[in-house]
């Protein structure tokens, strides 16, 4: 082999495609949960928040199919990170699975076909900016994990 020719560290196109699709689900999930939770003007941004999430989810179904690939089927439910009980739970819910749609659409940015990055690039910004408006604060590098300093 050439040294000059590297050999793919990333992420291939199905597997960030799919690790989109998974998150997507999760969220379509998870926004069943906020809606279930919250009344009028939040009711409604979360209902079409669960619809953007559906109508990627069925991109993201699409893509891997025009790929040859099967998608990644939902799970019937979800384990939620913390207990949802109320508007407010509801609320941290709704950013927590926005920032895990950016985060999940941080790694098809990392794939090798130009296209596909260009296309997470770009899908990253809807969850990004739905996470600023539920959390009403924005974070330095939207989908990437954070570490707590606690110890």
């Amino acid at each position: 082999m050439n040294a000059l020719v590297k050999k793919p560290t990333g992420p291939t196109a199905v597997s960030a495609l799919q690790g989109a699709l998974a998150a997507e689900h999760a969220a379509v999930y998870g926004y069943g949960v906020i809606g279930a939770l919250v009344t009028g003007k939040t009711e409604t941004l979360a209902r079409a928040d669960w619809l953007a999430h559906q109508e990627a989810r069925d991109t993201l179904e699409a893509m891997l199919v025009k790929l040859g690939a099967t998608p990644v089927a939902a799970s019937p439910a979800y384990q939620l990170p913390f207990a949802v009980t109320g508007t407010p739970s509801a609320v941290r819910l709704a950013a927590a699975l926005e920032d895990g749609v950016t985060q999940a659409y941080l790694a098809v940015v990392a794939v090798t076909d130009r296209t596909l990055r260009s296309f997470g690039a770009l899908a990253m910004q809807p969850p990004a900016n739905r996470a600023l408006a539920w959390r009403g604060t924005t974070v330095a590098f939207p989908g990437m994990p954070t570490t707590s300093t606690n110890a």
